[in-house]
């Protein structure tokens, strides 16, 4: 009887010790947490549509055509800077998806993909 006493208790250490393992630090840095208050990361948008425009550093879609609807679409300009990701050509009439961020009033690119 002593021993599953003794059992018992063992493993229920171990499983409060994996348990409190498993959980995060409550403490983080203070500057990284400084930082992400002063800078609040904007949740990623997306938006498909035709390729109207490219430059060096930009391109611009036309979104929002469907059908039924009047032939003129909302144009979009997104920058590209080092951070995005280019899958395919960019290319007029081009169809491609955009995942970007609003950064002061511009769309900055994340991600495009070009369907081929």
């Amino acid at each position: 009887m002593n021993v599953r006493r003794i059992i018992f208790a063992t493993l229920a250490s171990l499983t409060l010790v994996a348990a409190l393992w498993a959980m995060p630090p409550a403490t983080s840095n203070a500057q990284s947490t400084a930082t992400a208050q002063q800078t609040p990361a904007a949740a990623p948008l997306s938006v498909s549509g035709k390729i109207t425009a490219v430059a060096k550093d930009s391109f611009t879609l036309a979104v929002g055509q469907q059908l039924g609807q009047t032939p003129e679409a909302k144009s979009m300009t997104f920058l590209i800077d080092k951070n995005t990701t280019v899958e395919g050509k960019l290319r007029v009439n081009a169809n491609a998806e955009v995942t970007y961020r609003e950064e002061s009033g511009r769309n900055i690119a994340i991600s495009v993909h070009v369907a081929s």
